[in-house]
This record gives C-alpha cells, structure tokens and sequence, in this order.
C-alpha cells in the first residue's frame, strides 16, 4: 500500500515535467530546461515575458507564492489561453501543462512584454 503512495506523487511529477519540457520547446526554448530546478522557472519567465530575475523572488515566503502564480497565467496567456487555465497551471500542473505541451495550442509570444 505504501508503494502505491509513493509511485503515485513521482508519477504526477513525470506528467508536469513532461508537459513543461513540451511547451518549452512549443517556445523554442531547450526541453531539458524543464528538469533543472531553478533554470525552469528563469525559462518560464522568459516565455511569459517577465524578467529573468524573478528566480530570486522565489526565496522570499508568500511572494514566490504570488509570483509563481502570476508567471503561471502569463505563461498560459502567452499560448492564447486564459486567466483560469493559467490558475490551472499553477495549482494543478500535472494536470494542465501536458495539455498546454500536449495540445493544439501554439506559443504566440510573450504575453507580459
């Protein structure tokens, strides 16, 4: 029962990094940016716009909370899609960036700049 529990976080982790390696390269970004924990979310920014120097705002508490979200909605806005799939992306990416990687949607350039 406990290997149950434990196969099924690290599965969920493989569909978010697998979406994310998606859009990164929907982005003409390097994939394998999507599996290097802070390079990620500087690549993130870059596709939605924001300075690459929000990286450093993660490590301050409730703020990363605030900026994780908002680069979230820029980077769904960012593929044409709206505020609620960008909450999507935030609260549940194991759900919504292998349909953002996955689907039709196509990178139409940052949203935020």
């Amino acid at each position: 029962m406990s290997s149950v529990f434990s196969f099924l976080p690290l599965a969920l982790a493989v569909l978010a990094i697998a979406g994310y390696w998606m859009i990164f390269q929907k982005a003409d970004r390097p994939g394998w940016a999507a599996i290097i924990p802070i390079y990620n979310f500087y690549v993130m920014c870059k596709i939605a716009g924001r300075p690459g120097w929000w990286w450093v705002l993660l490590f301050i508490p409730i703020v990363n909370i605030v900026i994780a979200i908002i680069v979230a909605i820029d980077l769904a806005k960012s593929f044409s899609r709206g505020v609620g799939f960008g909450w999507g992306l935030a609260l549940l990416s194991f759900i919504f960036a292998p349909m953002l990687g996955f689907g039709e949607d196509q990178y139409a350039g940052p949203a935020a700049a």
